[in-house]
């Protein structure tokens, strides 16, 4: 039925994109151009992003923090690279309490400039390595094409920032955050295929002298960067004096990391699992699983609806109960299946009668009679198999539309509706300039066996190329 209300894909894309965003009431667009507000929504699925991302951060040994939305102009000045990397998007606060401030601020783009200051403080001795810090936060890049979680002035993230005492434990740990907390994350909660890789040189994150990605690929073929990890090498620990007295007794430069996720997911998690019905939410993210819906009221109806929401919550469901039936029912299916609840329980006064409930799967699609006692076993089921089939589905998706090619005009060819892979040594750094030239980019390094390649000329290393947001 939401087919009606949504613009689709195959005819516009981007105008899908933001049909869902504001008929699913995930946000809406802020008061000052570029900024958003996440509606309670669209929040309550970051919510469930950030307590599942937080539990693999802290496993991996790092602890939260928080540090200063503005920070001094002269910090990030220090590192020249990483100013310059970012000269473009900052926004600077030169007057404050009615007067000009002595010193420019800067509101925070990210935050390697002042925490490197405080890791430089907290680090004396090679006892006090590894230091590992996260911090949930927002962050202002001022966009110049904003669109709603994909790029906007203002977003929500989370940023590690780590110090060590040797260029293998920073190597390793950038390595680790990579590939043992975001790609499982991304594969197993948002049920969202990633490819894991290196960036070029041309790619790289400002100051870093490494940077891994995660690459997935949207419905309309397009790349999406999911998240970064950052080898800094000693450059940020040079700028900010970051050392520490080694076991024999010397000053030594500290080697850092920066890693971080954002709301950007979200907008990925729409473009990659979404249809012309609206939204499909993965049931492990999702937090409504099931929703209980009164058709209409009847003897007993509203009574076996809430006993059906416990026995539900019982067993481990996420549900909610939706007895407003002042609302007609139609509309209320439209917009269950806008906002993609994975699972939709109908209980009405016919099917009751019979003993029975209807269930709705969104994913899988469709819908059965199942009878009251087998209700719960019915839609666990569900809830694991349609999450395995979201995940199995972008999969398909990404895998028919990747091509292996051979030289450029192969690679944009490709690109115009996918992805497309060749040896980096064919193409190497003139060719990608050349590709870059209309607008597709190396959105990673691979190896063939999906490892990522531990350096830029690695031989057999593959560019993976695409278009992307």
């Amino acid at each position: 039925m939401a087919r009606s209300v949504l613009t689709p894909q195959a005819q516009d894309f981007p105008r899908w994109y933001q049909d869902v965003v504001a008929k699913a009431e995930l946000a809406d667009n802020g008061p000052v151009r570029g900024t958003m507000v996440v509606r309670p929504y669209g929040y309550s699925i970051w919510e469930r992003m950030q307590a599942d991302m937080d539990a693999r951060i802290k496993a991996a040994g790092a602890r939260n923090a928080y540090f200063p939305l503005f920070i001094p102009q002269s910090y990030l000045t220090r590192e020249a690279e990483h100013v310059e990397g970012f000269s473009p998007e900052l926004a600077v606060v030169t007057h404050a309490g009615g007067k000009q401030l002595e010193e420019p601020v800067v509101v925070r783009p990210t935050s390697e400039t002042v925490i490197g200051e405080y890791l430089a403080k907290w680090t004396q001795s090679y006892r006090d390595l590894p230091l590992l810090l996260n911090q949930w936060a927002n962050v202002v890049r001022w966009e110049l094409r904003p669109r709603v979680f994909l790029r906007t002035s203002e977003f929500l993230w989370q940023e590690g920032h780590t110090a060590h005492a040797t260029e293998q434990d920073a190597r390793a740990y950038a390595a680790r955050i990579h590939e043992q907390v975001y790609a499982p994350f991304m594969r197993e909660m948002l049920a969202m295929p990633v490819v894991l890789g290196r960036k070029t040189a041309r790619e790289r994150f400002a100051g870093a002298v490494n940077t891994l990605a995660l690459e997935s690929m949207m419905r309309d073929g397009k790349a999406l960067q999911m998240g970064t990890s950052h080898e800094l090498g000693q450059n940020f620990a040079r700028a900010f004096d970051i050392t520490y007295l080694s076991e024999q007794g010397r000053q030594e430069l500290c080697w850092t990391t920066s890693w971080g996720t954002s709301t950007r997911m979200l907008g990925g998690l729409i473009m990659a699992h979404g249809d012309d019905a609206g939204l499909r939410v993965p049931p492990r993210l999702a937090p409504v699983q099931a929703l209980v819906t009164v058709v209409k009221d009847g003897e007993g109806v509203p009574a076996a609806a809430r006993q059906v929401l416990d026995d539900l919550a019982a067993a481990g469901v996420r549900a909610e109960l939706d007895d407003r039936t002042d609302t007609p029912f139609g509309r209320r299916a439209v917009d269950a299946e806008l906002k993609g609840f994975p699972v939709r329980v109908e209980v009405g006064p016919r099917d009751l009668a019979e003993g029975s409930v209807t269930v709705v799967r969104r994913i899988a699609g469709g819908k059965a009679p199942v009878a009251l006692g087998a209700v719960v076993d019915t839609v666990v089921a569900a809830l694991d198999e349609d999450h395995r089939a979201l995940y199995d589905e972008a999969l398909a998706h990404r895998d028919g539309r990747t091509h292996d090619v051979g030289t450029l005009d192969e690679a944009r060819e490709a690109a115009a509706t996918g992805w497309a892979r060749m040896p980096w040594a064919d193409l190497g750094p003139e060719g990608e300039a050349r590709l870059a030239e209309s607008g597709v980019t190396v959105r990673c390094l691979t190896m063939p066996d999906g490892t990522v390649p531990p350096a830029d000329d690695t031989p057999g290393a593959l560019a993976v190329v695409g278009r992307a947001y």
